[in-house]
């Protein structure tokens, strides 16, 4: 038995082992570590790869030439990269794990809106900034104030492209295609609906395929007989590819429009000739006209990585330069201090274009770009400015 001062010392000792414990065991990320740690949430593997994998090296890039300026806040910045592979459950799983045993301030993607909303949802919970380069749909930053994204949104880039359908190309009559088992698409169709209907355009076929579907001659043999001028499909780049194929095996000319769903190389290595100049989408981001800091974007990614960034590896690019200002402006790592600096973003320089968070955190952007895939890459077919006023 302790008797005296031996028994006063084990009681601070036994105190002070209190208080570290706590310490060590409080929430995702802190200002009081050595590092600070961003985590990565994107598919390196299964069907939207296509996003997930330029995503991780515009990021790398981004956090390696922090870390060849001083870091933030003195520290060095570091990434965790798993793969979610598009799944829902993995990324639940993921974000869990980054949050509470990664310790990270911020959470980095995704750019499929239903898995933006679950990691966004448990990121809000634990209070952790979560930052989605690329996920359009609705219903993510009203999650919560954790929650921001840098992408350019659907309902401001629809009515602008179906303007551009209609009065630059003539298309008048629309046939829609959704993806009943892709969220992204099934969000998308209604907002595209909506634009097309308020300027005026006729909607001669609705109907809907399933996304890893690979026969799509029933789809075009209707479609032959509805006198469509184009096809808005709303879905992912593969079906886009063999919608296109079995088209062009039917010997039917037309084109095809859609989101920045379709912004994938996969494109252009399945269509081939039958997506060349004849799939168009838009997006926030374009590798031709560059602004001063995409050029410099452009010429360093290029030599890093010896292939053309896109609008993932760009928008990922940004994420993370964004979060470290806000952080740097903040004087603090901690997502709890940090959050309402980075809500007030005004007109940030981004190799994505400009980009302002609107009171609502909602991000807006301009101009719409629209791109084709000529000479099995991604080509500039015009670019039109957004008013989002």
């Amino acid at each position: 038995m302790l008797r005296g001062k031996g028994k006063a010392r084990w009681a601070v000792i036994l105190s002070l082992v209190l208080v570290f414990a706590l310490l060590a065991g409080c929430g995702g990320g802190s200002s009081s570590s050595d590092v600070i740690k961003l985590g990565f949430l994107g598919a390196k593997t299964g069907d939207v790869a296509n996003y997930g994998i330029p995503g991780e090296k515009g990021m790398k890039m981004a956090i390696e030439e922090l870390n060849a300026n001083g870091g933030v806040l003195g520290k060095e910045v570091v990434g965790i990269y798993e793969d979610n592979k598009g799944d829902s459950s993995e990324i639940a799983n993921i974000s869990q794990k980054y949050i509470t045993r990664d310790k990270v301030v911020a959470l980095v993607g995704d750019p499929c809106t239903g898995l933006t909303k679950i990691a966004a949802d448990i990121a809000q919970k634990n209070g952790v900034v979560l930052f989605s380069a690329g996920a359009t749909g609705d219903g993510v930053v009203e999650i919560g104030d954790f929650v921001f994204r840098n992408t350019l949104l659907d309902i401001f880039a629809t009515p602008v492209v179906v303007d551009w359908m209609m009065n630059d190309r003539g298309w008048k009559n629309v046939a829609v295609i959704t993806s009943l088992n892709n969220g992204y698409s099934t969000a998308l169709t209604p907002v595209f609906k909506k634009a097309l209907l308020d300027k005026g355009a006729n909607i001669v076929m609705e109907d809907s395929i399933n996304d890893k579907e690979t026969d799509f001659s029933a789809q075009i043999t209707k479609l032959k007989g509805t006198g469509a001028d184009v096809i808005v499909f709303t879905g992912y780049y593969t079906e886009a590819a063999l919608i296109m194929k079995e088209a062009k095996k039917q010997s039917l000319d037309i084109s095809l429009v859609g989101g920045d769903g379709l912004y994938g190389q996969d494109l252009a290595k399945l269509g081939g000739e039958a997506v060349a100049g004849k799939v168009i989408f838009y997006c926030g981001f374009s590798t031709d006209q560059p602004s001063p800091e995409t050029a410099k974007f452009l010429k360093n990614y290029r030599q890093k990585y010896n292939e053309d960034p896109d609008m993932f590896a760009a928008q990922y690019y940004d994420a993370v330069m964004i979060l470290a200002q806000a952080m740097e402006k903040a004087k603090s790592s901690d997502p709890k201090v940090f959050k309402d600096e980075l809500a007030k973003l005004k007109d940030y320089p981004g190799v994505s274009g400009n980009t302002t968070f609107r009171e609502d955190r909602e991000p807006i952007k301009s101009p719409v770009f629209l791109l084709t895939v000529k000479d099995g890459k991604f080509a500039l077919v015009d670019k039109i400015p957004v008013n989002v006023e």
